[in-house]
């Protein structure tokens, strides 16, 4: 995991982001703080990316792919942030061939069989209610099990999450047709001797191409920031997209969320990835505190309508309903009066006059508070028993219309007076 931070006004934005990198093992977890997370986009104009979430992309670490796209773009220059963040999309997609068939297959392979096995998995609990209950199960009762659940899973698939917007309507049927053969051999090593259906099969091949395709995302994804200036912007934005990974040459990936400053919004505050000290810092109130306490009173003014009519004696039940029901609707008016009050008092008191501070803030007081504001998240968890999945140096830079993509703070793993020459080769085509 990873802490990251926007922080932008009129004048410029600035770009924070933590060194620790999380890797897995069979044994546990790894954690390494010397990781980069933040860099340029292009080396000539004002354009930085920020990667949060896995480290790498199909196998490849981000910051390779970064400096492969920023060396082949060179000098190009667009008119507006949104075709910075396109193009970069664009380069990822269309059967770019750093991410060949062979790896998009291993990719669709290990996704497929996590999928198949947590099917599998649902179909076991089920087995175990019966034998719990009836003390054994048969054949029929295990097949029929086994339909059922493969089926739930289809039909949440398909009614529950559409296509993605960037994902062509035939892709499904285009994966089905061009990695069917993987897809069955999957079935059979995770199911096994289980019996499956006709019906089934295609269900099952219909669910693999379906994670591929559409709004379902799993928790290894990475996510990427693009932030700065086009060459007609005056002042800065930005564009987030959670990006998952390459089938059939297409790219799997959505936009998360998108900022710019204008004559309206003359500044702006956008965590990433570990957001609660900085949610904290901004409402007044931990965002896991809030929710406890919105989650009691909602149960209280939920409960306590039921517990005054029913020590009123002289009411039928009729008249007990009627009475619950208006008094329930009564409670639920008063709850969403107390949230509104609540969150319009967070506004005022919290949000309000930090915006207004950071609408005024120079570039070198942006900075120093996006720093500190990652800080933040790394001391809380270096105080408290959470994994420390924050921490190390902290990468600040900060981008302005006139001075470009200016380094702050940046961690080298080498002494920059040894290494002269990364230096003078660093803008040399």
């Amino acid at each position: 995991m990873t802490a990251e931070i926007a922080i932008m006004n009129k004048e410029a934005i600035a770009l924070a982001a933590d060194s620790a990198v999380t890797m897995g093992q069979e044994k546990g977890q790894k954690i390494f703080t010397s990781a980069n997370k933040l860099f340029a986009l292009s080396k000539y104009y004002p354009v930085g990316i920020m990667v949060y979430g896995s480290a790498s992309f199909m196998s490849i670490p981000w910051e390779s792919i970064i400096k492969i796209y920023r060396n082949k773009s060179a000098k190009q220059k667009f008119d507006t942030l949104k075709e910075y963040a396109d193009k970069f999309i664009a380069f990822l997609d269309n059967g770019n061939p750093l991410f060949p068939d062979d790896q998009q297959k291993n990719y669709l392979l290990r996704n497929t069989f996590s999928y198949f096995t947590f099917i599998k998995e649902d179909i076991g609990k089920k087995v175990k209610s019966i034998m719990d209950k009836e003390g054994k199960v048969t054949d029929n009762q295990v097949k029929q099990i086994t339909s059922d659940v493969i089926k739930d899973h289809f039909d949440k698939l398909e009614k529950k999450f559409k296509m993605l917007p960037s994902i062509p309507k035939n892709h499904i049927e285009n994966i089905i047709n061009k990695y069917g053969n993987i897809i069955d051999k999957v079935k059979e090593k995770v199911f096994e001797k289980l019996s499956i259906s006709p019906d089934s099969l295609n269900q099952l091949r219909r669910i693999s191409a379906s994670l591929f395709s559409k709004d379902i995302f799993s928790s290894n994804i990475s996510g990427i920031v693009i932030a700065g200036f086009g060459e007609k912007d005056t002042f800065p934005s930005l564009k987030s997209f959670d990006i998952e990974g390459i089938v059939d040459n297409k790219l799997k990936y959505k936009e998360r969320l998108s900022g710019e400053i204008n004559f309206q919004n003359t500044a702006a505050i956008i965590p990433f990835a570990q957001r609660e000290m900085v949610t904290t810092f901004m409402e007044g109130i931990d965002p896991y505190l809030q929710n406890q306490i919105e989650g009691y009173l909602s149960e209280i003014f939920d409960k306590y309508p039921k517990i005054i009519v029913e020590n009123i004696e002289k009411f039928n039940d009729s008249e007990k309903q009627q009475l619950k029901e208006k008094l329930r609707k009564i409670s639920n008016e008063i709850f969403k009066d107390y949230q509104k009050h609540v969150t319009n008092c967070r506004r005022n008191n919290y949000v309000d006059p930090v915006i207004r501070v950071v609408g005024m803030l120079p570039k070198d007081e942006l900075a120093a508070m996006a720093e500190s504001l990652v800080s933040l998240t790394s001391f809380k968890r270096k105080v408290t028993m959470e994994t420390e999945t924050v921490g190390g140096p902290i990468d600040v830079a900060v981008i302005s219309k006139g001075d470009g993509f200016i380094w702050v703070k940046r961690k080298y793993y080498f002494k920059a007076e040894l290494n002269p020459q990364f230096f003078s080769n660093y803008y040399r085509r």
